[in-house]
C-alpha cells in the first residue's frame, strides 16, 4: 500500500510525492494569441492596399504572379491628378523622384493606375515621362471584369 490511512485520508510517504515542477506546456494561451493575431492580420490586409480611389478599367488578362517585391504605383485619378503610391505630385516632380527612389536601390517594375474617366492622354503623358527619366519596366494596372461587365461575343 503507498500512504497509510490516518484522519480518514491517505497521506504519501517521503519526498517521492511531493509536488513536483509541471513539464509540459499549456497551449491554450498560446492559441488564443494566435487566432486574435490572425483575425488583426486578416482585417487589415486588405487595408494596405494603395489607397488613391479609382475606377479601373476592366480587361480579361491574366494577373501577374511576380511577388518578390511590391511595384512602385502611379496613380492618375478622376481629376487628373498624379499620385506616387498615395502622395501627390505634380508631372514635374515624378520622375526626380521616382529618380531618387532607384537610386536608394530600387531596381523595380512601375504600375501606373488610370481611371476610366481620365483622357487616354494624360496616361500617355505619364508613360512618357516614366520613359524619358529611364524606367523601362512600366505596367499599365487593369481591374478584372465581373460576371455583368462580360459583352457577348
Amino acid at each position: 500500500m503507498a500512504g497509510t490511512v490516518s484522519g480518514g485520508g491517505y497521506r504519501r510517504r517521503g519526498r517521492a510525492g511531493a509536488h513536483r515542477p509541471q513539464s509540459d506546456i499549456n497551449i491554450t494561451p498560446l492559441v488564443d494569441v494566435m487566432l486574435v493575431l490572425l483575425i488583426i492580420f486578416m482585417v487589415t490586409a486588405p487595408l494596405l492596399t494603395p489607397g488613391v480611389p479609382v475606377d479601373l478599367p476592366k480587361a480579361r488578362a491574366k494577373q501577374l504572379n511576380d511577388a518578390d517585391k511590391e511595384p512602385l504605383t502611379v496613380t492618375i485619378d478622376r481629376e487628373g491628378r498624379i499620385f506616387l503610391q498615395e502622395t501627390e505630385v505634380t508631372i514635374a516632380e515624378l520622375a526626380p523622384r521616382l529618380t531618387a527612389i532607384a537610386r536608394n536601390g530600387y531596381d523595380q517594375r512601375i504600375l501606373v493606375r488610370g481611371d476610366t474617366a481620365v483622357d487616354y492622354g494624360a496616361v500617355m503623358k505619364v508613360m512618357g515621362e516614366l520613359n524619358v527619366a529611364g524606367f523601362r519596366r512600366i505596367g499599365l494596372v487593369t481591374g478584372q471584369p465581373r460576371d455583368t461587365d462580360k459583352q457577348p461575343q
